[in-house]
């Protein structure tokens, strides 16, 4: 779900409507919304045999071409974009929906994997490489096909999706949004946006997109523009001492990302999910380097790389999407015990905890020699007159056997 999030989140602005549906292993499925073949014009611009501008209507294999070169450039833009985003998926399984000429019915009309390698190793320069993404996947299947003579097909039927296990479930719980009456996105965008020159209330129902006179969008790009926003600077950070408590906003709730910078020797961040107890429900509430990410995402680690003369490794909780039976988040750091070195190892090891809204606390964290495990601070659930908040308390206790004392004490089973 994390992965399908993030990927979807990527292709929000993208002009074909690209949807991540599942994960298996580190194949990634995504299914893709081509436009329909009937919405490109049937005439395009050309000459006549004098030279003079003219409109000529185009063959059904010239726009069978045009269409089959508009899906490959979504493929490929989709393909990169994804893998851009999610780094650990290896091949993607895509398959691409329309509406068919014939029936005016969804159908697949385009199915097949593609690796990473094939992708990354390809040149994408010109536009006709977009037909490339037929050669470069596996099991690829087309609707749009050569005929034995070397033309295109000129009819658009749709695939059989019964060879591919899933395909045609697929097909059969797909919702078209286009075939809706919602309001297309020009209209929404003309409600909303302010215009200077609308109607009373700051909004115009203009068409965005219709034609402007030379006069008009000279007049209008001649204004004085108007100046800049001053650049937000960045909100300090709260510095806080082992055992203080803050509350925190309601912000918070929606995002919180943590920050563990240091130097001097290697850590890993740790979060343990916990009832009212302190003790966590099961095994999948202890996010790790071998788990990652638990409660369907809302509590992940994001990796750890090197800045500069430093170590930083971040994580994100979404304590809105947290269950109800979890009460506390515990923040903790471990060294790694072959090494035989403590947190008195460690130097410039701070905390940072970063709201939605800007807030910022730090907690330098005590370099112990005594101590292999650290609880650095912990964010619980409290109720008050007005209902429940989420506090965070700094905290900076340690455990000398490291990260197995670090997780027995709060439940986790180690072998």
């Amino acid at each position: 779900m994390t992965v399908c999030e993030a990927v979807n989140v990527a292709f929000s602005d993208n002009p074909a409507a690209g949807c991540a549906v599942g994960v298996e292993e580190n194949v990634l499925s995504i299914v893709l919304r081509q436009q329909d073949i009937d919405s490109l014009p049937e005439q395009a611009p050309g000459l006549t045999p004098s030279g003079r501008p003219t409109l000529k209507k185009l063959t059904k294999r010239d726009r069978n071409l045009w269409w089959l070169n508009i899906m490959g450039s979504n493929v490929i833009a989709t393909l990169k974009e994804a893998f851009a985003t999610a780094p650990a998926i290896v091949a993607i399984d895509l398959a691409v929906l329309t509406r068919i000429p014939e029936n005016q019915r969804l159908g697949i009309v385009a199915y097949g994997r593609w690796s990473r390698q094939a992708v990354q190793s390809t040149a994408w320069r010109t536009a006709e490489d977009a037909l490339r993404f037929l050669d470069l996947g596996q099991d690829v299947a087309c609707a749009v096909t050569t005929t034995s003579s070397g033309n295109l097909s000129t009819t658009i039927k749709p695939l059989n999706a019964d060879r591919i296990p899933g395909l045609q479930a697929l097909l059969d719980n797909a919702v078209d949004e286009s075939a809706t009456n919602a309001s297309p996105l020009a209209e929404i965008e003309s409600q909303l946006r302010p215009r200077p020159d609308g109607p009373a209330g700051g909004q115009s129902t203009a068409d965005p997109y219709s034609l402007q006179s030379f006069e008009a969008w000279k007049q209008a790009s001649s204004a004085t523009p108007p100046a800049p926003p001053a650049p937000q600077r960045p909100m300090a950070p709260t510095t806080l001492i082992p055992g203080q408590t803050v509350e925190l906003p309601e912000m918070a709730q929606q995002g919180l990302l943590i920050t563990f910078t240091f130097a001097g020797a290697d850590a890993d961040l740790t979060l343990l999910l916990t009832g009212r107890d302190g003790r966590v429900i099961g095994d999948e509430d202890f996010v790790f380097y071998n788990q990652p990410s638990t409660a369907q995402g809302a509590a992940r680690l994001l990796g750890k790389q090197p800045e500069g003369p430093f170590l930083v490794e971040r994580a994100a909780v979404h304590l809105a999407a947290l269950p109800g039976h979890l009460h506390r988040v515990i923040v903790s750091i471990n060294m790694d015990v072959e090494t035989g070195l403590t947190c008195g190892a460690l130097t410039h090891s701070t905390l940072h905890m970063q709201s939605a809204d800007g807030s910022v606390w730090a907690f330098e964290a005590p370099a112990d020699p005594k101590i292999r495990a650290m609880v650095i601070a912990e964010l619980y659930r409290h109720t008050t007159g007005q209902g429940a908040v989420w506090k965070l308390r700094a905290l900076g206790q340690g455990w000398a056997d490291g990260l197995d004392g670090l997780a027995r004490s709060h439940g986790v089973e180690v072998d």
